[in-house]
């Protein structure tokens, strides 16, 4: 059936596709509301060494000249991240945070990548909170940024480093304000509105084939395919 007859069947039905179009945007309506609005926060921060270097300088004489720790980025500053990453991930830091598994608030802890081949290519950790209530959200990544601080203190302490040497933690990008996310409610009425759709075209249909149903039986004549009855009782001629 082509475009122009689809349309005349719907203009046709109109008694059934537009209680059934309503009915569709009636439950786009239902599922738009029952998503609840989310909140997300963020975080960034980057691992950077003391300005005397990695090195502990055992003798004052022989002190080395400072080093800016913004131009002193390597493999170690990448690992250790990787090691921070990790630690932040595990459930028991999750629970430390105030995050349960499969519940509200949640959070995702990484260094701009997911691919584990990358993982040890960027002294960077990015913080993303998402939870319900706007406050929460923001709190979970103020508790985040203070785990990772103990977390690589902690690390580095049990490695008996030199304190002077320890690696910290500086946050390029403070925890932001919660911004509403209102994706997942726009993709899930989207959804809702294209089945209801296609159940109005459906239902149109389907009320034209009872229609046309009911006038066989009525008229006792097959319908052909523009709805004209056919009358049984008139004879057919052979082909020659």
């Amino acid at each position: 059936m082509d475009f122009w007859a689809t349309i005349v069947v719907l203009f046709r039905r109109w008694y059934v596709t537009l209680p059934a179009f309503m009915l569709a945007l009636g439950v786009t309506a239902a599922v738009y509301a029952s998503i609840p609005t989310t909140y997300v926060s963020t975080a960034s921060l980057v691992l950077t060494i003391p300005t005397s270097g990695g090195v502990e300088v055992l003798k004052p004489t022989d002190s080395p000249g400072l080093t800016n720790p913004l131009l002193n980025f390597g493999n170690g500053l990448n690992m250790a991240a990787v090691i921070v990453v990790t630690a932040l991930t595990t459930p028991e830091e999750a629970v430390k945070m105030g995050v349960q598994p499969g519940g509200d608030p949640t959070i995702s802890v990484n260094n701009g990548s997911a691919n584990p081949e990358t993982l040890t290519e960027s002294p960077f950790v990015f913080i993303i909170a998402e939870s319900k209530s706007p406050e929460l959200a923001r709190d979970v990544v103020v508790r985040a940024i203070t785990e990772a601080n103990a977390v690589l203190a902690g690390q580095q302490k049990s490695l008996n480093a030199p304190l002077a040497t320890y690696i910290t933690i500086h946050t390029v990008v403070s925890p932001t304000p919660p911004q509403a996310q209102h994706g997942r409610k726009l993709r899930a009425a989207a959804v809702a509105m294209c089945i209801g759709l296609v159940a109005s075209l459906c239902s149109a249909f389907a009320a034209e084939s009872i229609g046309q149903a009911r006038r066989r039986r009525a008229t006792g004549g097959p319908a052909n395919a523009d709805g004209a009855e056919l009358d049984d009782r008139q004879p057919v001629r052979p082909r020659a």
